[in-house]
C-alpha cells in the first residue's frame, strides 16, 4: 500500500524520541498500552516482565535471524497475527494487524513474513494518547516514543511522504 522512496530513507534514521539502554528506567517512563516494534526490544521487554500489548516481530534483528535465546522469549502464548510486509513497505495486512491488535484487550503479536521497521509510525496514529511505542534504534538502544497530540501529527506527516495511497492507508488504520 505504501512504500519508502529512496530519498526519505535517512528521514526514518533518527530517533524519535529518548534512546534507552536500560529496559525498567524505560518502562518506568513509558505509557499504557506498549507498543513494541522488533525482537529485540520484545525481547528485553518480556525479560524486564513487560508483555507488550502489542508486538511487531518479523524473526530478525539487524537482518539477521534472532538467536535461539531470543526466540524462546518470544514464542509467547499471545494471539498471533500473521501478515506480509515487504521491506520499506507498509502493506494493507500490516495496518489492518496493527489497528485489531490494538483494539484486543489481550496482548497481540503481529508476525511479520517480511519486515516491520516502518510499522513504528502507523503505530502511534493508532494507538491512544498515553501510550507508548518503543522501537530499536540498531546500536544504540530502544527508543520511547510517547502518544501524544504531537508524536500523532509527526506521523501523519512522516506516513504522508511514503509512496502510495495515504488515504487508504489512514482508513485501513481506522483513523480519520
Amino acid at each position: 500500500m505504501l512504500s519508502l522512496p529512496d530519498d526519505l530513507r535517512g528521514a526514518f534514521k533518527d530517533p524519535m524520541g529518548p534512546v534507552y539502554t536500560d529496559t525498567e528506567r524505560l518502562l518506568a517512563d513509558a505509557g499504557d498500552p506498549i507498543v513494541a516494534v522488533g525482537d529485540a526490544v520484545t525481547y528485553h521487554l518480556r525479560v524486564a516482565g513487560r508483555d507488550p500489548d502489542v508486538a511487531v516481530i518479523d524473526g530478525k534483528t539487524k537482518r539477521e535471524a534472532v538467536g535461539a535465546e531470543i526466540a524462546a522469549v518470544l514464542d509467547g502464548g499471545n494471539r498471533r497475527i500473521e501478515v506480509d510486509n515487504p521491506p520499506a513497505t507498509l502493506s494493507t495486512a500490516m495496518l489492518e494487524a496493527l489497528a485489531e491488535a490494538l483494539a484486543d484487550p489481550d496482548p497481540v503479536v503481529i508476525h511479520v513474513t517480511g519486515e516491520e521497521d516502518l510499522a513504528t509510525v502507523p503505530a502511534l496514529l493508532v494507538a491512544p494518547e498515553g501510550a507508548s511505542v518503543v522501537y530499536g534504534q540498531p546500536n544504540e538502544g530502544m527508543v520511547l516514543v510517547d502518544v501524544t497530540a504531537a508524536s500523532k501529527r509527526e506521523a501523519r506527516e512522516l506516513l504522508g511522504k511514503l509512496d502510495g495511497d495515504t488515504a487508504a492507508a489512514l482508513s485501513a488504520l481506522g483513523v480519520e
